[in-house]
């Protein structure tokens, strides 16, 4: 789905428009789901055109073409973001598109059409989709927000010098897999074995079961193999899991656990099993708890790149940039339903409690 933004320019270039007056971004239908493929394009108009009007507006598209029944909450981020440096909803007759719907495995597709739209910015929000952006552009910037190590992946040449035409946010930190499993020995009494439920089909999820086993040494921790690439396996791996006595469990990000983050919840909750995840809104949705990245502050941070690189600046320059904000989320209503009981000590340290 590609949304439509417009920014009022006077005739100087310079935005004289009241802060405080923007509408409100246009709600999208149920179950579409923004958070992964981002496409941002923008027609601008010369400055000083004898025959425009008393003021100029740039547009902005905005598309996904992926619907998937995910959460929700991420969606609204980005939006928001761009609202704050007043890019408002599309008006005076700019309309919707539609792409058509793609699979998170298929994305090659997708990203040739959005190319195809000439657009001057395209956004990615995940490893697997600003490869596949790229492969499809060498020209068009691109701005990406992934959790993985966007060098080894092979986006940008270094993290201080991009190079390209790729730059964005990486969640990606040193530690915080190890973190998560520290969490979890904090709340669940001599922990010994932790399944690890992960994606080898998304890169992001890879590298993070090989950071949990390297975080597992350290701990002393032995770690089970949740490997799972389809919905279908979910429900026999966590049954292996409990089977092999695993005590906990540690969510690596991806694709899948995004778009069936309810069946995971589901399963973790039935089967007893004590679950971290990445990021807040699992928490809020019914997952027992989670550390990772503020879910803002990447998003402020991409909308600041995109409007910087429509000023002019150039993403081989801009350097990759990374969280500075994490915040641990904890839900007690879970912690009640699996008789788990959370140490007052870690609420006391937690950003969010849900009661």
């Amino acid at each position: 789905m590609n949304i439509f933004y417009s920014k009022r320019v006077s005739d100087s270039c310079s935005d004289k428009r009241p802060r405080g007056r923007q509408s409100k971004i246009e709600k999208r239908p149920r179950g579409l789901k923004w958070n992964w493929f981002i496409a941002t394009g923008i027609t601008l108009a010369l400055c000083g055109a004898v025959a425009l009007a008393e003021q100029q507006e740039t547009l902005i598209k905005i598309g996904d073409p992926i619907e998937r029944a995910a959460l929700t909450q991420r969606n609204d981020f980005l939006p928001a973001a761009l609202g704050r440096l007043d890019y408002v909803d599309g008006r005076d007759g700019v309309s919707k598109i539609r792409l058509a719907q793609s699979k998170p495995d298929r994305l090659s597709g997708p990203a040739a059409e959005l190319v195809k739209l000439n657009v001057d910015v395209l956004m990615a929000s995940s490893t697997a989709e600003a490869l596949a952006l790229k492969n499809s552009t060498r020209t068009i910037p691109i701005v990406f927000i992934v959790s993985t190590d966007p060098v080894a992946d092979g986006l940008v040449n270094s993290l201080a010098r991009p190079g390209g035409n790729v730059t964005g946010i990486t969640t990606n930190v040193t530690g915080l897999a190890g973190k998560r499993l520290e969490l979890l020995k904090e709340i669940v009494p001599k922990l010994s074995r932790v399944a690890v439920l992960w994606d080898s089909q998304d890169p992001s999820s890879a590298q993070h079961w090989k950071e949990n086993q390297f975080a597992a040494r350290e701990l002393g921790l032995q770690l089970h193999s949740m490997q799972v690439s389809s919905v279908d396996k979910l429900e026999g791996a966590f049954k292996d899991a409990v089977k092999e006595r695993s005590a906990a469990l540690a969510v690596a990000p991806s694709p899948l656990v995004t778009a069936y983050a309810r069946i995971v919840m589901d399963l973790a909750a039935r089967h007893r099993l004590p679950a971290i995840f990445d990021r807040g809104e699992f928490v809020a949705k019914g997952g027992l708890m989670s550390y990772g990245a503020d879910p803002v502050e990447p998003f402020k941070r991409a909308a600041a790149m995109v409007d910087k690189i429509l000023k002019g600046a150039k993403p081989a320059d801009m350097p990759v940039e990374q969280p500075t904000k994490f915040e641990l989320v904890i839900n007690l209503k879970a912690a009640k339903q699996i008789g788990l009981t959370i140490p007052p000590a870690l609420l006391a340290r937690a950003e969010k409690v849900i009661k």
